[in-house]
């Protein structure tokens, strides 16, 4: 590989032998590195490659400004917690996560608590990445001083959820998360549900629109007229239906987006299985389309 830029003693943008731009990080390997020259393989420890159309430039920035023992410490808390192998070659995870930690630490110095926004929310519609985060974040502890709060667990999680998006932006995972809770408050009000975060089917309803949101934000809505899954789906869920189009409505408030007729349909489907919870669920079932249709959660 062959140094492109410098970046400090810890990093530097490179081009490896099949011609593409990667990020090589490791204790010294700036100092040693010269600009058109092969980088000392034997410095280097990581190798991230920038992916979806990510700016090596500003990534490798990024990476410069995290402290190398901070990075090195998400990157086997990561490993650790079997969230991501330290093998792997995205560098956006662990810049966030690394990046979060080294705000924590510094606020742990100086004294300051910080309190999490929609905690409870994120406890119950992430219920997988917030058992992962409390995973990471003991990992994280073994290796930073003083060790995070258990409070931090919040932000790990969200960390998680997002890195499922194409954008970097978290400001986007708390909107998300604010916009499930609501529409599941509005399922409950008009159906008279009290149906908990933790069953079968709001389990399946919350999956779906975190799937519906990846679809938004990479402009890949299912088909933008009604097909004959969705005209069969409002067929046989007319109440459900009318639910679904006032959640479009909340989606459509909150985020600018209107949702296409198939987005309606499956959301009434999912709305349909919440009202029938004890109910078989083969009619609905049925109507689910055969693998490859698109993911709908």
């Amino acid at each position: 590989m062959k140094a492109l830029r410098v970046l400090n003693n810890n990093v530097v943008l490179a081009r490896d032998d099949n011609g593409q731009e990667v990020i090589l990080t490791g204790r010294g390997i700036g100092f040693s590195s010269r600009q058109g020259k092969p980088v000392d393989p034997a410095l280097i420890v990581r190798v991230f490659v920038p992916a979806d159309g990510r700016d090596p430039d500003h990534l490798s920035e990024a990476l410069a400004l995290i402290d190398e023992e901070i990075l090195r410490a998400v990157v086997i808390a990561l490993d650790e917690s079997g969230i991501e192998g330290r093998e792997s070659t995205r560098p956006t995870l662990a810049i966030a996560l690394a990046d979060h930690v080294a705000g924590a630490l510094d606020r742990a110095a100086r004294g300051i608590a910080v309190e999490y926004p929609l905690r409870a929310e994120v406890q119950a519609l992430y219920a997988t990445e917030y058992a992962q985060a409390q995973r990471l974040l003991a990992a994280i502890n073994e290796r930073v001083d003083p060790p995070l709060e258990p409070s931090e667990a919040i932000a790990l999680t969200l960390h998680l959820v997002n890195a499922g998006f194409a954008s970097g932006d978290l400001s986007f995972t708390y909107t998300m998360t604010g916009v499930i809770h609501q529409m599941l408050a509005v399922v409950r009000e008009r159906h008279g549900l009290s149906v908990s975060q933790e069953s079968m089917s709001a389990a399946r309803f919350i999956t779906h629109v975190r799937y519906l949101f990846v679809r938004i934000q990479q402009h890949r809505q299912l088909k933008g007229h009604e097909s004959t899954i969705g005209q069969g789906i409002r067929r046989h869920y007319p109440e459900a239906t009318r639910t679904a189009q006032q959640l479009a409505t909340v989606v459509e408030l909150r985020l600018g987006t209107r949702l296409s007729e198939d987005e309606v349909s499956y959301l009434a489907l999912h709305v349909a299985r919440m009202t029938m919870e004890t109910e078989p669920e083969a009619p609905a079932q049925a109507l689910v389309p055969p693998e490859g249709h698109g993911a709908t959660g």
